[in-house]
């Protein structure tokens, strides 16, 4: 089992803060094979005010976007050196399937798996689960953008 990951040492790897970090805890990760990472989803999500009053239900993009998250820990925990103040951009998502509603107090497991990458592109399949059933899944493609 590979290095485990707090809130601040996630943050040393994305640009994203509150309140789109949507990555609480890392608890695995095999550099540039795979990554396991949780998210807490709590009624004090911002999300939840309009999505959908009386039914907070978390929005299928948002779990896209926190898979892409842990993927983008996954792929720059192996590109730190070459990274030197780039951005990870999301380019592509394929095969997306939401399969159950994610509701406050869930916690969303995201096992990412590296299928292929290049020097500066990687192509990743994420699965989210809540206890133990799945909720999502996706490829996601991603990128190194320029030094900015």
């Amino acid at each position: 089992m590979g290095k485990a990951f707090d809130i601040q040492s996630i943050m040393e790897f994305l640009p994203h803060r509150y309140p789109f970090i949507l990555v609480d805890r890392v608890l695995e990760i095999v550099p540039g094979e795979k990554i396991v990472a949780l998210k807490n989803v709590t009624i004090n999500e911002p999300f939840f005010q309009g999505h959908f009053p009386g039914t907070p239900i978390m929005p299928g993009v948002l779990i896209i976007e926190a898979m892409a998250q842990a993927g983008g820990v996954l792929f720059s925990s192996e590109q730190l050196k070459e990274k030197n103040g780039r951005l990870f951009y999301f380019m592509g998502m394929d095969k997306v399937k939401f399969r159950k509603p994610v509701v406050p107090g869930d916690q969303i497991i995201f096992e990412v798996k590296i299928l292929r990458q290049r020097s500066k592109v990687v192509k990743m399949a994420g699965i989210a689960t809540v206890d133990q059933k799945i909720v999502a899944e996706a490829e996601l493609m991603a990128t190194i953008g320029e030094k900015t």
